[in-house]
């Protein structure tokens, strides 16, 4: 979704923002949510990952991340929030919803049927099928050196 949003918007840069304390998910995996990320972007020139919500702790809720980030940098009319079809079908139980969409601007794709997903990927590994298409390399020994979805 990034890459597609990178060249049909053309932005400067896209900003990954992995969750600290998601609402509606296992809290567990937070660090390695985070290292997981890095390392698949950090030979993309124009991804950059974000602590913001790891600074704030506390539950990572979208709407007090866009406050942050308006305080945090000049940003010139609203921010582009990119999303999933699936996810904005779910958008009005967020947290403040009405009030962040006052603060973005979405950019929402379809997810095609080749999309990585983190449910795919611990599907594979329950199956002790390879994930070797579906993360770098990086990602992959990560997972298998820390043990993680088993």
């Amino acid at each position: 979704m990034a890459e597609l949003a990178l060249d049909k918007y053309r932005f400067d840069k896209i900003l990954f923002i992995p969750a600290f304390n998601p609402p509606h998910k296992d809290t567990a995996l937070s660090e390695h949510r985070y290292n997981m990320v890095e390392l698949a972007i950090k030979k993309h020139p124009k991804f950059e990952i974000s602590d913001i919500e790891y600074q704030r702790k506390g539950k990572s809720y979208t709407y007090l991340t866009i406050q942050e980030l308006y305080k945090k940098y000049d940003i010139e009319g609203k921010i582009h929030f990119i999303i999933g079809k699936d996810a904005i079908e779910k958008f009005d139980t967020w947290y403040e919803a009405d009030k962040l969409k006052e603060l973005i601007d979405f950019v929402v794709f379809d997810r095609a049927p080749e999309d990585i997903s983190s449910s795919k990927i611990r599907q594979r590994i329950k199956e002790n099928k390879p994930i070797s298409d579906l993360v770098t390399k990086e990602v992959g020994e990560y997972i298998e050196r820390n043990n993680l979805y088993k």
